[in-house]
């Protein structure tokens, strides 16, 4: 069987699916980004607590929009704050949970790990967080207030 380049890289695109979900509740709106191979979305709710409590139900829906679910997630970004310690708290729990049962890794990172740069926006937060070596599937407490 011979593949032409074009074919091999249409077969590629479609078993490597790097779709990655950025998570930010710590501040006044609970914060969606969805980053795949071709386009980004975001979306925003209500920071409330009974936002928080159906965060996981968020996410289903977000991703749902865009006909994907959990299991088409590759990585997930989460910020730590610092800020809302609830929102904080239950999106930790929500991630770890998706590490757990779907072995998604994550990565907590907090605006502040990158001092200095100056291109911060959601967008950029997966080269930042390699940029920076920020460590995936480990939660560091130092933002959280």
């Amino acid at each position: 069987m011979i593949l032409f380049s074009s074919e091999l890289e249409l077969r590629l695109e479609n078993k490597i699916k790097m779709n990655k979900l950025i998570i930010d509740v710590v501040n006044e709106k609970i914060f969606l980004m969805l980053i795949t191979n071709k386009n980004i979305y975001n979306i925003t709710y209500d920071n409330t607590k009974i936002n928080y409590e159906k965060l996981t139900m968020i996410i289903d829906d977000f991703l749902k929009t865009k006909s994907l679910k959990i299991d088409d997630i590759s990585k997930i970004y989460i910020n730590i704050g610092p800020g809302s310690f609830a929102g904080i708290r239950n999106s930790l729990s929500v991630v770890k949970a998706f590490n757990i049962a779907k072995k998604i890794d994550y990565y907590c990172y907090s605006f502040e790990d990158f001092k200095g740069e100056k291109n911060i926006s959601y967008e950029n937060i997966p080269n930042l967080c390699d940029k920076f070596k920020i460590k995936k599937n480990l939660i560091n407490p130092i933002y959280i207030s």
